[in-house]
Formats: structure tokens, C-alpha cells, sequence
């Protein structure tokens, strides 16, 4: 763990994150998470069983606790009273987990955050014990409001939820990063590997994904290439690309050549 992924407390190898929706059955579920490397796998609590509901399939029995940290989201909440109590009861069935995804949506047609709701609905998290990681618009100011409260890793939009657009606004994303000081995790809108790399080129700390995987035609395939263009992204922006010049500039030397 020479480059940790570090989110609050925690600390992790992997710095793809990644859902558990949509896929055909909680089989190829399990089979895709595993091909993806991903250590954190967030889960819908309003439209997964993780306990609640006795009578059906428990994710938990696919995806443990033990093996993957469980990060339980608000997906499907459109204000701030529904989004908070749903971490209550997340942070209930998990016993006493306190690591949650806050998603406040706007409206169904884009599904934009609400970013009143999304504020509010943090500031009573954070001020509860929790500890949040917040979907958002990619607009720096608000990205900046959520850092300085105290959520521990702030996810802005790379394009609308389950769009496949990759990342449509990468010099926001770059201002984003430069005035953070807490994780900026791409959330949303990845499409295929590359749109993964891009993102963590940029300097992003991490990227989750969903749709891009589970819609994928072979998904268990698109885990790997997607586990693979995440570790690729993160060690070139480590290495530091080259400058852009305008004009070409030969590769090899000028100077001492044979007459």
C-alpha cells in the first residue's frame, strides 16, 4: 500500500468503487465485484435487501461484510428528511456502520443532485457521527461547502447517472481537485475504461461506477478492464504526462548528427 486510498479513517488498496444494481442475478454480482478489485461496494438501501426484508434474497449473503466495506446509499431519495433517515436506518442494519453515501436527487428525468438538500442532509449526517460521501454537481463552489463541513470524500458528477457520457466537464474537475483537501471521487457517468482513466489522469482520487460494468455486454470482463484502467489512470498521473506543445518536436536529438 505504497498509495493508499485513504477515506476518513480508513484506508484502502483499490481505487475503484463500485455498485451492485442491474446486473441479471446476485451470481453475476458477486462475480463481476470480485473481477473488479473493488474493496468498497455501495449498496441501494432502498432497493436492496441487506436484512430488512426476511423473506428475500440478502445481498450480504454474496457480498460480505467481512470481505468488501459496505458503503450504504440514499440513491432513490429526493429530499433531505428521506436521504438522512435512510442512513439511520442503514447505520441500524449494519450495526452501528457509520461510512455512508449521501445522494439527494433533484428530479427523475436527469437525475441532478438537489444541492440545498444535499447541503442540509450532510451538515445533520456529519453532526450525527456519520461519516459522508456525498454525490454533487461538479460546480467548485459547491464541492468546496461540502469539503469545509467535514464530509470525508466529495464525489462530483462525471455526467448524469447511468448516461455512459464519461467525464463532459474535465477543467471543472481539475479546479475541483485543485482547491480540495479532501478525496474527489468521480461518481457517475462512466461509460467504458477510458472514461476511467481520464478521470484519474486528472488527479481524482478514485472512481465509482455502476451501470458501466453491469450493463456492460460481458460484465465480469468490463470489471477486470475497468479495475485495470483505474490502476493505469492512477500510475500516470503519478509519473506525470508531458507537456502539450503546439508544434511536433523531434524525439530524437538535433545536435551531433552525421553529415
Amino acid at each position: 500500500m505504497d498509495d493508499p486510498l485513504i477515506i476518513g479513517s480508513r484506508s484502502f488498496n483499490s481505487r475503484l468503487l463500485v455498485g451492485t444494481g442491474k446486473y441479471k442475478d446476485l451470481e453475476e454480482t458477486k462475480a463481476a465485484i470480485t473481477s473488479s478489485g473493488a474493496e468498497i461496494v455501495t449498496v441501494a438501501i432502498r432497493r436492496t435487501n441487506i436484512g430488512q426484508n426476511k423473506d428475500e434474497p440478502n445481498l450480504l449473503d454474496y457480498i460480505s461484510p467481512e470481505q468488501w466495506t459496505i458503503l450504504p446509499n440514499t440513491a432513490g431519495c429526493y429530499n433531505a428528511e428521506d436521504a438522512i433517515r435512510t442512513c439511520m436506518l442503514a447505520r441500524e442494519l449494519l450495526d452501528g456502520h457509520n461510512l455512508v453515501k449521501l445522494e439527494v436527487l433533484g428530479e427523475q428525468k436527469t437525475l441532478y443532485p438537489n444541492m440545498m438538500h444535499t447541503i442540509s442532509a450532510a451538515k445533520t449526517l456529519i453532526d450525527d457521527g456519520f461519516d459522508v460521501m456525498v454525490y454533487c454537481s461538479d460546480d467548485p463552489i459547491f464541492c468546496s461547502e461540502l469539503d469545509n463541513m467535514g464530509c470525508v470524500s466529495v464525489m462530483p458528477l462525471a455526467s448524469p447517472i447511468g448516461s455512459g457520457l464519461g467525464v463532459v466537464n474535465p477543467h471543472t474537475i481539475s479546479i475541483i481537485l485543485e482547491n480540495s483537501t479532501k478525496p474527489i471521487i468521480v461518481d457517475a457517468g462512466v461509460g467504458t475504461a477510458s472514461d476511467a482513466a481520464i478521470a484519474m489522469e486528472l488527479g481524482c482520487e478514485g472512481v465509482l461506477m455502476n451501470t458501466a460494468i453491469a450493463k456492460a455486454k460481458r460484465p465480469v470482463m468490463m470489471a477486470e478492464a475497468m479495475r485495470d484502467a483505474v490502476i493505469s489512470g492512477r500510475k500516470a498521473f503519478r509519473a506525470g504526462r508531458m507537456p502539450k506543445k503546439i508544434y511536433g518536436n523531434a524525439s530524437s536529438p538535433t545536435q551531433g548528427l552525421i553529415e
